[in-house]
C-alpha cells in the first residue's frame, strides 16, 4: 500500500484553494458540499464561471494575492486554527510551486492538482452516496483508470444506498438497547439488510421498512440466543481473481476464520479486518494442529454464536477433507454451508493452457492424491496406465518416482509427456514439462517443493509454449 486512505472532516473547517481555472472548479465543487470554509487565492487566473459564482454568492472568500504563511492560521474565539488542507491549482509552473512551498512551511498538507509529485495526499475518485463514500485511488499513477473503476462500482450500487445507512443509523439506538453486543448484534444487522425492509427503504417505501424492521427487533430471532453456522469455503488454486462470488461474500461476514497453508496473504486481504484469523495448516516439519484440533476450534466458534469460515485450498471436496469436516459438525449439531472452489487440476490446466480433456487425445480424466500414508498405495494403476487419458496426481511431488513407476510396471509408455505445475495461478508459477521415464529426475533436478500437480498425458502436449519454464537439464524436457 502506497498511501494510506482516510476521509477529511471539513464541515466548519478552513480550507485553501489556489488558482481559478477549471481546475480549480472541480475541486472547489467537493470543498463546498463537504462543508468548507474556502478561501480562494485565484493567483493571477481568470475565474471560471462556477467559481466566479460560488464568490458571488459569498460561500467562497476571494483573497487577491499570494497565499503567505498567515493564511495558514485562522482566527477563532478559542484562539489559532491551522488551515485543514490546501488545494494548488493553477497552470503557472513557478507560481504552483512557490504556493506548495508556502503551505508546506505552514504545515498545512497540501494537494497540487496534476502534479503528484508536489502532492501530501491525493484526490480519489469518489463514488458518493452519503453517508456511504468509496474512494478509488491509482496513487496517482492513472487517474483515469480510477475514473473507470468508479465507473464500474457506480454502476452495480443501487442509487437509494445512503438513504439505507440512514434509515438504519437511526435504529442503532434501539438496537443498542435491545440486542447484546458482540455476534448477535451483527447477526441483526446481517439479516436487515438482506431483509424485505432494507429492500423497501431503496424502493422508497420508508413507511413499511419501519413496520418490518420493528418486527425483527421485536421478534424471537432478535433476543433468542443466536447460534453460530460453519462455512466450508473453497479459496481456488490461489489467484484472488479466482475465488467465487459466494466465497468471497462468506470472507465478508466471517467473525473467525480458519485457514490452510496454502492461503496466501492475497486471499487472506478479502477477510474482514475485524475477523479473528487462525492457521491450521500443516506443514512439513513445523507444529500444526491436527485434524482434531481443528473440529474442536470450528465447533466451540461455532457454539459461542460465530460464523465460521473454513477456509481451504482448491475445493474442500477435492482432496481437502471437507467430507470429514462436515461430518464432524453436523454430528455435533452446527450448521454447515459448503462454498465450492476452483479446484486445484481446473486452475492449473486453465493457467498454462493444458486441457485436462480432449477430443483427440483424452476422453477421461482422473484425480488421485500422491500422499500416500500406511503402506502401498492402493490404486487401478492399470487402469491409470491406459491410453487416451489424463491422470491429475494432487499432493505427488514427494512420491513423483514411485507414481511414475507404478504407472510404467502396468503398461504406460516410458515417453508419455507429462508436466508439473508449481504454485499454479500464482505470479510465481512454474511449468515443467518431460517424459513419464524421467518423472522423479525432473522434480529432483527443478528443485519443485510444491504446492504441486502432476499431470500425465497426452494433452501436455497442449501447453502454451510461453508458460514453459526453462529446465534445469534440457535431457529431460518432452521429446516429440
Amino acid at each position: 500500500m502506497d498511501v494510506l486512505p482516510g476521509f477529511w472532516k471539513l464541515k466548519g473547517r478552513t480550507a485553501l484553494l489556489v488558482g481559478g481555472g477549471e481546475a480549480a472548479a472541480r475541486k472547489l465543487r467537493f470543498l463546498l458540499r463537504a462543508g468548507a470554509d474556502v478561501r480562494l487565492f485565484p493567483s493571477g487566473e481568470a475565474l471560471h464561471p462556477e467559481v466566479a459564482e460560488a464568490v458571488a454568492a459569498g460561500r467562497v472568500t476571494r483573497i487577491d494575492r499570494p497565499v503567505c504563511a498567515s493564511d495558514a492560521v485562522v482566527g477563532s474565539p478559542t484562539g489559532g486554527m491551522h488551515a485543514l488542507l490546501a488545494i494548488v491549482a493553477v497552470e503557472d509552473e513557478i507560481a504552483a510551486r512557490a504556493a506548495v512551498a508556502v503551505c508546506r512551511a505552514a504545515r498545512v498538507p497540501v494537494n497540487a492538482v496534476d502534479r503528484p509529485d508536489l502532492c501530501d495526499f491525493i484526490f480519489p475518485a469518489i463514488v458518493d452516496r452519503s453517508p456511504i463514500l468509496i474512494a478509488i485511488s491509482s496513487g496517482g499513477a492513472s487517474p483515469v483508470l480510477a475514473r473507470r473503476v468508479r465507473a464500474a462500482v457506480e454502476s452495480v450500487l443501487p442509487a437509494g444506498l445512503g438513504r439505507l445507512a440512514r434509515f438504519a443509523n437511526g435504529f442503532r439506538g434501539a438496537v443498542k438497547a435491545m440486542i447484546p453486543p458482540g455476534p448477535a448484534r451483527k447477526r441483526f444487522w446481517d439479516g436487515f439488510f438482506e431483509s424485505a425492509a432494507a429492500a423497501d427503504v431503496l424502493a422508497g417505501n420508508e413507511a413499511r421498512a419501519r413496520e418490518r424492521t420493528l418486527k425483527l427487533l421485536n421478534g424471537r430471532a432478535a433476543t433468542a440466543p443466536m447460534s453460530g453456522r460453519v462455512l466450508i469455503v473453497g479459496a481456488g488454486p490461489g489467484d484472488p481473481d479466482l475465488l467465487t462470488l459466494k466465497a468471497l461474500q462468506a470472507l465478508q461476514r466471517a467473525d473467525v476464520v480458519l485457514h490452510d497453508s496454502l492461503i496466501g496473504p492475497a486471499i487472506l486481504d478479502y477477510v474482514r479486518r475485524d475477523a479473528e484469523r487462525i492457521h491450521v495448516g500443516k506443514r512439513k516439519g513445523a507444529h500444526s494442529l491436527s485434524q482434531d484440533e481443528t473440529n474442536a476450534l470450528m465447533v466451540a466458534h461455532a457454539r459461542a454464536g460465530r460464523t465460521v469460515v473454513r477456509l481451504k485450498g482448491g475445493d474442500p471436496f477435492v482432496f481437502g477433507r471437507g467430507g470429514e469436516e462436515k461430518a464432524h459438525l453436523a454430528a455435533n449439531g452446527i450448521d454447515v454451508e459448503l462454498v465450492p472452489g476452483i479446484t486445484a487440476a481446473a486452475g492449473a490446466g486453465a493457467a498454462t493452457g493444458i486441457p485436462l480433456t480432449h477430443r483427440e487425445d483424452a476422453q477421461a480424466v482422473t484425480f488421485v492424491t500422491g500422499f500416500f500414508q500406511g503402506g502401498a498405495p492402493k490404486l487401478d494403476w492399470a487402469a491409470l496406465s491406459g491410453p487416451a487419458q489424463t491422470v491429475v496426481v494432487y499432493m505427488g511431488v514427494g512420491t513423483a518416482g514411485l507414481i511414475a513407476d507404478e504407472l510404467l510396471a502396468h503398461g504406460a509408455p516410458g515417453d508419455r509427456p507429462v508436466a508439473v505445475i508449481e504454485k499454479a495461478s500464482l505470479p510465481e508459477q512454474r511449468l515443467l514439462t518431460g517424459r513419464l521415464d524421467r518423472l522423479e529426475r525432473l522434480v529432483a533436478t527443478n528443485r519443485v517443493t510444491g504446492p504441486a500437480l502432476l499431470v500425465i498425458g497426452d494433452v501436455v502436449r497442449h501447453a502454451d509454449a510461453d508458460k514453459l519454464t526453462e529446465l534445469a537439464r534440457p535431457a529431460d524436457a518432452m521429446v516429440g
